[in-house]
């Protein structure tokens, strides 16, 4: 089997119609984040198929970004990149939440409940938690201006599905409200984030090389060939 760009091209696009369709489903009945949720094989399910989605997502959006590069520009660059550490910095977070969190629940009960706090969007911790307070806003903020920067890009280039990229943007801006509606479900802008990375990714994997040219004859060496063996 050999490995071509339309391969490369294609897989993104599944990996990214995945991670959004995970992004969708780890969402549905999601209990609230307490000490007693994060000791079950629940929340360990959860976790992981919140590291899966933040994985095939980076790879996804590296995907897209390598297939229009050329037409996305500075600004497909910038958003590329701001996107991609939110990924990597929701990986790390999502990572310490499965492998750390529940082994430190009995012995430090108040930590684990800030951190599960500030992974709340406009949620406060009370107590110190270090350095995991500025990892997490900073995966915030990049996941949030990423997914604006690189959708108005992705909008702009006009390569794939237009009416996913705006979304993708616009899904972002809207998760900016969830402070201001606290009587609405959070976890319900994350749909449209979801639906956009597979509607780009669909996009992404059925695009369509232009058909490759059939060699033309060489007419002037035929006609030789031709005259020669008459």
């Amino acid at each position: 089997m050999s490995i071509t760009n339309t391969t490369l091209t294609r897989a993104a696009g599944i990996a990214a119609v995945v991670g959004g369709l995970l992004y969708i489903g780890v969402q549905i009945n999601h209990p609230h984040l307490d000490l007693t949720f994060i000791s079950t094989t629940e929340w360990k399910v959860r976790q992981a198929l919140k590291l899966l989605f933040a994985a095939l997502s980076l790879a996804g959006i590296t995907g897209m970004y390598l297939h229009q590069v050329k037409r996305s520009g500075v600004l497909g660059l910038i958003g590329y990149l701001v996107l991609a550490t939110g990924f990597v910095l929701m990986f790390a977070t999502e990572a310490i939440g499965v492998v750390v969190l529940p082994s430190i629940a009995r012995t430090s009960p108040g930590y684990v409940t800030d951190v599960l706090a500030v992974a709340v969007p406009g949620g406060h911790a009370t107590g110190d938690i270090g350095l995991f307070g500025q990892l997490s806003a900073l995966g915030g903020v990049t996941y949030l201006a990423g997914g604006l920067v690189f959708g108005i890009a992705l909008f702009r280039a006009g390569v794939l599905a237009r009416w996913a990229a705006a979304l993708l943007a616009i899904a972002a801006v809207a998760t900016l409200a969830i402070p201001l509606l606290p009587h609405v479900n959070f976890r319900l802008f994350a749909i449209p984030t979801g639906v956009a990375l597979v509607g780009l990714g669909s996009s992404l994997w059925s695009e369509r090389r232009a058909p490759t040219a059939r060699p033309v004859p060489d007419v002037v060496t035929a006609q030789l060939d031709t005259a020669g063996a008459a």
